[in-house]
């Protein structure tokens, strides 16, 4: 019965992350469902092995909505 009530749960989305050097060149990737701790990480679209040890495209980067909570919103109202 567990196995048959996973298969209809949600499950956690895993995000894609690159590290960077201070140079803008991807070091490292990562997938998981948080950012990764430390300095360095930026969330990426994909993966792409060819971007190792280059410059990360612009293009790459997740861009970042700036989203406000609903008692943000409240409270400036």
């Amino acid at each position: 019965m567990r196995y048959l009530i996973s298969l209809f749960a949600p499950r956690p989305l895993h995000r894609c992350f690159a590290l960077l050097d201070r140079n803008g060149h991807c070091q490292a990737f990562k997938q998981c469902s948080l950012q990764p701790m430390g300095n360095g990480w930026v969330e990426i679209e994909e993966i792409r092995l060819n971007w190792l040890h280059q410059p990360l495209p612009a293009s790459a980067r997740v861009v970042q909505h700036q989203t406000r909570s609903r008692e943000q919103h409240l409270l400036t109202t």
